[in-house]
């Protein structure tokens, strides 16, 4: 991180984000399950006269380490990069079953705060529910925003009924009210593809918040119109491949791209498939310039 000419503001606001991310640590470590504190410390890659500045969301149950190597990608081809953790994430899936989505929402916005002191136009962009409050970002703030990228949100999901996940969450509630604790399943097992940094454990609340998130974007992706990018694995077992078609047909901007990743598992901003998806990411970018 080149944080020598950092202004006061931005460096106030980023040390504020660590500090919270700190405490909420302190506050909901669980041991065997939390990670270490690297996993889920939100970070800033500030490169000093960048053109243009990076927010970049991580994905549920996921933490800002799992956009590192995006994120370090983007920096290196000349763009300053925010990481922001999203409430909930990197301490423990009991600390994630509290949140709902316009939590993580605000800690996108604190994200925007620090980047906005660079004075440098803002894209956002984001992965899996990630990728949703990017897009939920654009719909509602219309002229904040230099582009958008879209990278696996979740219009849909593969696997798991939204339906009765809402039942099991009201049968949870029941059984709070009742003091039934035997009877409450709060959490459905998760199998991560990346096991160091993602929960082991999904929360049904948060899954709901997901599907309430994506509504909201649903209804307002016609408004979109700013430039737009969106990437979808064409293997996906989570998130239903139909997802980013759905997304891209439904966006109101000129400017929009579409690409598929062939790709068997739901993460693909790691490793050699991520590298393909960063090449698009640039590629996007790179026609920003000469297009708009």
């Amino acid at each position: 991180m080149m944080n020598e000419s950092l202004p006061e503001d931005a460096a106030r606001c980023l040390q504020n984000e660590k500090e919270l991310f700190r405490k909420n640590y302190s506050d909901h470590f669980i041991e065997g399950e939390t990670h270490g504190p690297e996993v889920g410390e939100p970070y800033l890659l500030y490169r000093p006269g960048a053109r243009r500045s990076v927010l970049l969301i991580h994905g549920f149950m996921a933490a800002p380490m799992e956009v590192r190597q995006w994120a370090e990608d983007l920096f290196s081809h000349g763009y300053t990069v925010f990481a922001p953790r999203l409430t909930g994430h990197g301490t423990s899936a009991v600390d994630l079953s509290s949140k709902s989505f316009r939590d993580w929402t605000d800690s996108v916005e604190g994200g925007y705060r620090i980047l906005a002191f660079l004075k440098s136009p803002v894209i956002v962009a984001g992965f899996s529910t990630g990728a949703g409050l990017a897009l939920y970002q654009a719909v509602r703030h219309p002229d904040r925003y230099a582009a958008v990228v879209s990278v696996s949100a979740p219009m849909k999901f593969s696997g798991f009924s939204p339906r009765f996940s809402m039942v099991l969450e009201l049968w949870n509630n029941v059984c709070k009210w009742m003091n039934r604790d035997s009877f409450q399943k709060l959490f459905a097992v998760n199998h991560p593809d990346n096991p160091d940094i993602n929960y082991h454990r999904c929360p049904i609340h948060g899954f709901n918040q997901i599907k309430r998130l994506m509504r909201h974007v649903k209804r307002g992706l016609p408004g979109i119109h700013i430039p737009a990018l969106v990437i979808q694995g064409s293997g996906d077992p989570k998130v239903s491949p139909d997802s980013g078609p759905m997304i891209f047909n439904r966006i109101g901007a000129v400017h929009k791209f579409y690409a598929e990743v062939d790709h068997m598992q739901h993460g693909i901003v790691r490793d050699a498939v991520g590298q393909k998806v960063f090449r698009l990411v640039r590629e996007f970018l790179g026609r920003l310039t000469d297009e708009t």
